[in-house]
């Protein structure tokens, strides 16, 4: 299951720059008349999309998409500043304002970019053209499953950043200015192409390829579980289209069961080590491994070894979000002090995620709200705080080696427990107590390390459909099992890959608004006097603020070290400008520059501006 050093090294030698009016990769070697000659050469072109799709960690220093680093715009970070803003107006141009780096890592997926499609389409179009007498039956179908398969999840990716997208199913010649300037596609006319070639990758795809360093039939099933879900539920929640969100939930839950009845993924392992180890483990489906030999190293586990400070971190809205050990919210668990909020005691009284995710001290290193993310560095990169001294060298800077899990067997059961209970909300069958044991509570019973045992970490209780908790924020018109679902993604994917995803395809941006949830500026419970006393210096009077649980803020005066304790909320800790009801303003979608309309009106054509998004200035 791992993604192998030498596959990751091979990359470097295919990936190609942009150019022109879809920013296409310009014609390589790779691409001329005497390279389709033999599968390995397919093979080898193939590879050039594994770290456009599947990031890993990074490398170096290069963090885009790296969890951790990049997706901390959500209702589960807060920031030591103003809170970074959603978009208020058209960039100029893709690419070259902060604004559009912003729009790019704010919605997790790509800029206009067509590269990639392009790409997708050159190698199926020369498999078709070029290559008939050279491979097999089964290699033709395997290695169109391959095309299709990126052609559709680079698609998937820019539809659910800008919603219609120009569609091409061929490669479109510098010659073809009708093609090049051709104007948005509907996006259900886009997924439907999707959706096709999904269904066709996932019927074509080999179940193993030389090795499980490569796509597979599993890997393929396993995204389409996650991209079937998301474009299921904006239709359904954006759109208001039940029938197509039942197609696309139906899609969901099919690639969800291939992988299930596989048998070859397990839960196995403790949660932290899911992402802090070297080596690939049985929830692992596609794993992107690291050898400082080859200098194939990341950064970030350096964010996470409590020893270099970070500005943003977990706030108040993320930590009240844990469930406790008998799975319910802490204001109606049954736990003893389920409403003490001191890190000792959540670790003891939550859900293993909360303990194995953060540090087990309050620590002014991480400076928006005093928990410190852990999740993604191993326990023992952590051993020299009992010590002394610093972090080991391969645990600073961009020499990080532990290994990421691309896509791991958990999200798969709650892609599919999700997609199942959204089908019986729109009159399927109804979720059983087996889908559940299936899904939820085999997640649950997740193994839990020595560590965490020691700290009082206990498993969480088993989740019963005719028991669910009634958490008092439920909103009205999320179901309580679906409410429950949405929370254990939360916990399980906390600072990974999908919660601003999650938060638009449901339509709750809302969540995001600090000027109606004040815990979203809010950190962890300090008690200073106890915890850090050596923050209590002449230096900081008039800086440091708590808030008490009735609301109320203190600052240190210099003299009141004793009444310092309460939730970290820092003077530098602001809100975000509003994003909602404002005109020409559209949160779900991301617009496209200026320049790339002029651009076509100026040639002729017309490229019309995302919904919800002034066409012109």
């Amino acid at each position: 299951m791992k993604l192998k050093t030498l596959v990751i090294s091979a990359f470097a030698a295919i990936l190609l720059c942009g150019c022109d009016v879809l920013d296409r990769p310009s014609m390589t070697t790779a691409e001329d008349e005497s390279y389709w000659t033999s599968e390995e050469r397919v093979r080898l072109y193939a590879n050039s999309f594994y770290t456009n799709f599947f990031v890993g960690y990074g490398l170096k220093y290069s963090t885009t998409y790296a969890p951790n680093s990049n997706y901390t715009f959500n209702d589960d970070a807060v920031i030591l500043s103003t809170q970074t803003q959603f978009g208020r107006s058209v960039p100029t141009s893709k690419g070259s304002t902060s604004l559009d780096i912003m729009w790019q890592s704010e919605f997790t997926g790509p800029t206009w970019n067509f590269a990639w499609v392009r790409k997708a389409n050159v190698m199926l179009d020369r498999i078709e053209e070029r290559m008939t007498d050279i491979l097999t039956e089964e290699q033709y179908a395997h290695w169109t499953g391959i095309g299709r398969f990126f052609r559709a999840l680079e698609y998937a990716r820019l539809v659910n950043v800008f919603g219609d997208v120009p569609y091409y199913d061929s490669e479109v010649h510098n010659t073809d200015k009708d093609e090049l300037y051709k104007d948005r596609t509907p996006r259900n006319e886009v997924m439907d192409a999707v959706y096709e070639d999904f269904e066709y990758a996932m019927n074509n795809v080999r179940t193993n390829d030389v090795s499980e360093a490569y796509v597979n039939k599993y890997v393929v099933a396993a995204f389409v579980s996650r991209w079937a879900l998301f474009e299921a539920s904006w239709q359904k929640y954006y759109y208001g289209n039940p029938e197509r969100a039942r197609k696309f939930f139906e899609q969901a839950v099919a690639a969800a069961n291939i992988v299930i009845n596989s048998g070859k993924y397990k839960i196995d392992t403790d949660f932290r080590s899911l992402f802090g180890s070297t080596k690939s483990m049985s929830e692992s489906i596609l794993y992107r491994s690291y050898n400082a030999d080859l200098s194939i190293t990341h950064s970030i586990a350096s964010t996470c070894n409590v020893n270099d400070p970070v500005n943003v971190g977990p706030n108040l809205d993320l930590i009240k979000a844990f469930i406790c050990t008998d799975g319910k919210d802490w204001q109606t668990s049954s736990v003893e002090n389920a409403d003490d909020f001191t890190l000792d005691n959540l670790i003891r009284t939550r859900d293993p995620r909360f303990e194995a995710s953060f540090y087990n001290k309050p620590t002014p290193k991480s400076k928006s709200c005093y928990l410190y993310v852990t999740k993604f560095i191993p326990r023992s990169g952590l051993s020299y705080i009992e010590t002394g001294g610093s972090p080991a060298p391969e645990w600073q800077g961009e020499k990080n080696v532990n290994g990421y899990p691309v896509i791991r067997y958990a999200e798969v059961l709650l892609n599919w427990i999700e997609a199942k209970a959204e089908l019986a909300a729109l009159g399927g069958a109804p979720v059983s107590q087996a889908d559940i044991d299936a899904s939820i509570n085999q997640i649950r019973h997740r193994p839990l390390a020595d560590e965490a045992k020691a700290r009082g970490v206990k498993q969480t209780a088993d989740m019963k459909i005719d028991a669910l908790p009634d958490d008092p924020n439920r909103d009205s018109d999320v179901s309580p099992l679906l409410w429950e679902i949405r929370r254990e993604r939360r916990m399980e994917f906390v600072f990974e890959f999908s919660r601003i995803i999650d938060l638009r395809r449901w339509k709750k941006l809302e969540y995001m608004d600090t000027d109606k949830n004040q815990d979203l500026l809010v950190g962890t419970w300090v008690n200073f006097q106890d915890e850090v006393p050596s923050e209590l210096k002449p230096e900081n009077v008039g800086k440091l603020r708590v808030m008490t649980k009735s609301g109320e803020l203190v600052e240190y005066n210099g003299s009141n070290g004793a009444a310092m304790k309460g939730f970290f909320y820092p003077k530098e800790n602001k809100g975000r400008l509003p994003f909602l009801d404002v005109p020409n303003v559209n949160p779900y979608l991301s617009p496209i520059g200026i320049n790339q309309i002029a651009d076509y009106k100026n040639k002729g054509y017309t490229l019309t501006q995302t919904e919800g998004w002034p066409a012109s200035y």
